[in-house]
């Protein structure tokens, strides 16, 4: 018998949950985004591209922001 645990993570707003705790970058692929023209944050804090490799901790809070052109 295999227990499999989810982690659990809010994406602007919406419940998602994972086998294993994703990166940022895995994040983005799974929704079909691409990483230019993203800004990022976790728990309400700017999520800096450099740190997109890092796991994203159970329960964290994320947002999502995409870049549109506009006047």
């Amino acid at each position: 018998m295999t227990i499999q645990i989810s982690v659990g993570i809010t994406v602007n707003g919406e419940e998602k949950y994972f086998a294993e705790a994703p990166t940022t970058t895995e994040l983005l692929a799974e929704m079909g985004l691409p990483e230019k023209g993203i800004a990022v944050a976790v728990d309400g804090v700017l999520f800096p591209r450099g740190r997109w490799a890092e796991k994203i901790g159970k329960g964290a809070q994320i947002e999502i922001l995409t870049a549109v052109q506009g006047g």
